[in-house]
């Protein structure tokens, strides 16, 4: 409600905004937070760096998701069209090939990465039923590619 001021003949009200109460309210706000600020501790994140990897995989399978949605293997040398049903049996047999090389080194362990390259314009639905369809086959380290597809 306005103030009135009385002068002289009558009394007009003062049309200025009040600014003490809002002043009032910035200092509180500001004393809490001085008061909170040093109490806030830093988060601590464990982002993963180059250096954590135990080993090089031995072997890259590539998977390279194509504009029209086709899938292709890529193993060394080797590219195969594939379709999804048929991608987790061959991704296995690409692996166990290579394990069956490796075993007669004496070697056993399974040191493999899948990586999935897609072209920029392929749906991100593509990439995941891809990324899903390993998941659920068992296969343990599935990396996605940031260079172009050719």
């Amino acid at each position: 409600m306005p103030s009135l001021v009385s002068r002289g003949r009558g009394r007009r009200t003062i049309n200025e905004i009040n600014m003490v109460p809002f002043i009032d309210v910035m200092l509180v706000l500001l004393i809490i937070f001085m008061v909170t600020a040093p109490m806030i501790s830093p988060s601590m994140i464990d982002l993963p760096s180059v250096g954590k990897a135990a080993k090089q995989p031995d072997q890259v399978i590539q998977i390279i998701v194509q504009k029209n949605d086709s899938l292709e293997l890529k193993e060394r040398d080797n590219t195969v069209s594939i379709n999804l049903k048929d991608l987790a049996d061959a991704v296995k047999a690409a692996q166990n090939a290579n394990q069956a090389a490796k075993g007669s080194k004496g070697d056993t362990t399974d040191n493999s990465a899948v990586v999935i390259s897609a072209d920029k314009s392929v749906k991100y639905e593509t990439v995941v039923k891809v990324m899903d369809t390993l998941q659920r086959a068992g296969i343990q380290r599935v990396g996605l590619t940031v260079q172009l597809v050719k």
